[in-house]
């Protein structure tokens, strides 16, 4: 599905809650209904042979969950784990996956209006996994489809 026609799809949507979230400058929003809860990070237990930015896995009320550093994921500058690092906990469809973020900002309601295509740039997302770009204001909002983005070949997480 091309840019113009994901961005057509949304706008018939109507207006969407998106949890934004910073991942080194950048600003980044995804699907609310996708988000089970945010936690404080804890360091995973490491699973041998994993790619880089799968730090591991953690027990949530028994439910073994990997645990996706988006920093590492995106290729950014650092990732440092401070007292603002979360883990949000996404659900999935089938599978429950955290993503670990520099910090969650505030959900934001998305009128269609404020949604435009993704510019057609080579970068470390799959272009499949940019919804678009919210603006809102003085801010601009990266909006990702998280389940494709957690579905990639180059995740590691077998699918269900």
């Amino acid at each position: 599905m091309g840019a113009m026609e994901k961005i057509g799809e949304m706008a018939s949507a109507g207006a969407r809650e998106y949890l934004t979230f910073r991942l080194d400058q950048e600003e980044y929003g995804i699907d609310i209904l996708k988000v089970q809860e945010i936690r404080g990070y804890e360091p995973p237990t490491r699973i041998a042979n994993a790619p880089n930015f799968i730090k591991g896995v953690v027990n949530l009320r028994g439910t073994i969950v990997p645990i996706v550093d988006m920093r590492l994921k995106f290729n950014c500058s650092k990732a440092e784990y401070d007292s603002f690092t979360v883990v949000i906990i996404l659900n999935l469809g089938n599978r429950i996956v955290g993503i670990v973020v520099d910090s969650v900002s505030d959900v934001m309601e998305l009128p269609a209006e404020s949604l435009k295509a993704a510019p057609d740039v080579d970068s470390v997302i799959d272009s499949d996994a940019v919804l678009g770009l919210g603006s809102l204001g003085e801010r601009m909002l990266i909006l990702l489809d998280i389940e494709k983005l957690m579905s990639g070949t180059d995740m590691g997480l077998a699918p269900d």
